[in-house]
């Protein structure tokens, strides 16, 4: 009779600690996925010659997902995670900021994975861009233009369609580094992950833009991949 009591002990307490124990592995999925977006942030922007050092200079924000994966269902959607992470400042003057997790959706937007994950670097270069993202979800190409980011040392072969983007697109997949057009796809932001990072209930404008939480310690490793790169807004606002 004890041993039966003291199994069903045993379960209950089990069944008692299991969501903090889940809640615990899910916080750590999401500060391990700031860490990776951290790491591919620093091989991407430091690679010669990819995105322009004065694009970059001029951007207001920056998205990074990390190892977007392609599933061979449907129409072969690709669909990942990550963050989104913004100057701070009314004007977005400031240092770097907390970073929002965000989340992709892509349908078939003009390149093969063929299996292998796939980097996305997204640069946000003015304020409209970045209050169409602060919406529950957003298209690219819809409520606001995306284009293939130009590669070089400089944006001066940019097109007039890149030179009136809201956001600039670049990929990383098997080693190739190129700009590509995300349109088509769809940003959300990732509700969930913000709570589990935080503690709270938070949303993308509050982090982003209110500034009314501080970074993790992976949030903090993104900032500094940017501080170091692009420590100033150059865009002349």
């Amino acid at each position: 009779m004890k041993r039966t009591r003291l199994r069903r002990c045993t379960v209950l307490l089990a069944l008692t600690l299991l969501p903090a124990t889940l809640s615990l592995a899910k916080d750590s999925d999401d500060e391990q996925r700031l860490q990776k977006a951290s790491q591919v942030l620093g091989e991407i922007i430091n690679i010669p010659d990819n995105i322009p050092q004065d694009l970059i200079d001029k951007s207001e924000c920056v998205i990074v997902l990390p190892s977007v994966k392609k599933f061979a269902i449907g129409f072969g959607a690709s669909w990942g995670k990550g963050a989104m992470v913004c100057r701070s400042g009314e004007n977005f003057d400031g240092k770097w900021g907390a970073p929002a997790a965000f989340a992709l959706k892509a349908g078939n937007v003009g390149f093969q994975l063929g299996g292998e994950a796939t980097d996305f670097v997204l640069l946000v270069m003015n304020p409209k861009g970045v209050n169409a993202l602060l919406s529950d979800e957003v298209k690219l190409g819809g409520a606001i233009s995306a284009a293939a980011g130009p590669k070089g040392r400089d944006a001066t072969a940019e097109t007039d369609a890149q030179m009136k983007a809201e956001v600039l697109s670049y990929s990383r997949s098997k080693g190739l580094f190129a700009g590509i057009s995300l349109e088509g796809s769809t940003l959300r932001q990732d509700k969930d992950a913000n709570k589990n990072l935080y503690g709270r209930d938070t949303s993308a404008k509050e982090i982003l833009l209110e500034g009314k939480v501080q970074p993790t310690a992976g949030g903090q490793a993104i900032d500094d991949v940017l501080m170091k790169k692009s420590p100033k807004n150059l865009s002349g606002k």
